[in-house]
């Protein structure tokens, strides 16, 4: 029996933690088996090098899958593969056209103009997302939280798609001799999750795209909904991964090893992605 976190991100991405702020409470939860699965970066895993050669090096990749908006995160990946790194280059520059693109929305929009301070911050990011723009709203007391900002500010700003195409992604994840699974398939945070009947036609063209397994255990659903995605995994030989999303003060109410909104523990052994990842 271990305790697992196969999802957190530091703030290489979008985490609040720095990897070593990260690592330290990593140890203080006694986290036995844990992931680095920044958004699009590989910089967290790089970083976590440093400090710990104990732990699993993952991706998290935005793609779009046919009419599937989606998320998948690719474990036990070469952070030195070339066709890897060329990815995250184009998604980098891809991102930064959206960054300049949110800026001047919240001027025009809102009257917001944000501080060169807060420029040279947002500008210095490795991956910069929603969130990073919601944090600096957040500071200048326009919102009580993230989510809020987002929703208020940001979401309605139409960018170009900054989304890798799944195809691409697959290729350099399986190039980077990556496990790859649907990230919180049932949809992630702030998202109506998908019913059962939704999901399924989805699974199907999600496997077809060539995923392996499937995040059934999630620090935002139910027993009922993690029950059913373990049985979905059963039945279609995927491999079954979980994982909390931490963002650390970012996402409100989520800690490390937290895999089911009841906090309910589960251990590793219900986690078979395992098997092929230590194998």
């Amino acid at each position: 029996m271990a305790r697992v976190d196969l999802h957190i991100h530091s703030n290489c991405s979008d985490g609040s933690d720095t990897v070593k702020e990260l690592l330290e409470k990593i140890k203080q939860e006694n986290l036995e088996i844990f992931a680095i699965t920044d958004h699009d970066t590989i910089e967290g895993c790089r970083e976590m090098e440093q400090y710990s050669n104990n732990f699993i090096h993952g991706i998290e990749l935005t793609c779009q899958a046919d009419d599937i908006k989606c998320h998948i995160l690719g474990y036990g990946c070469d952070i030195n593969n070339e066709k890897l790194l060329e990815l995250i280059e184009k998604g980098k520059k891809l991102r930064r056209i959206k960054l300049e693109t949110r800026v001047k929305y919240l001027k025009e929009k809102w009257n917001i103009e944000l501080t060169q301070d807060e420029l040279d911050w947002l500008y210095s990011r490795t991956s910069v997302v929603k969130t990073h723009f919601a944090n600096i709203l957040v500071n200048r007391g326009l919102a009580d939280d993230t989510v809020s900002a987002m929703k208020k500010y940001i979401d309605d700003c139409k960018t170009p798609n900054t989304r890798f195409n799944i195809k691409e992604a697959v290729k350099a994840l399986n190039a980077a001799d990556a496990i790859i699974v649907w990230a919180h398939p049932l949809g992630g945070e702030g998202e109506k999750h998908l019913t059962e009947e939704e999901f399924l036609p989805k699974l199907e063209t999600m496997k077809n795209f060539g995923i392996k397994g499937l995040e059934c255990y999630y620090s935002r659903y139910t027993e009922q909904e993690e029950n059913f995605l373990v049985n979905c995994a059963k039945r279609n030989n995927l491999l079954i991964s979980g994982g909390s999303d931490y963002h650390g003060t970012n996402k409100k109410n989520i800690s490390l090893a937290k895999l089911n909104c009841d906090n309910k523990f589960i251990d590793s052994d219900c986690l078979t992605i395992l098997n092929v990842l230590e194998a």
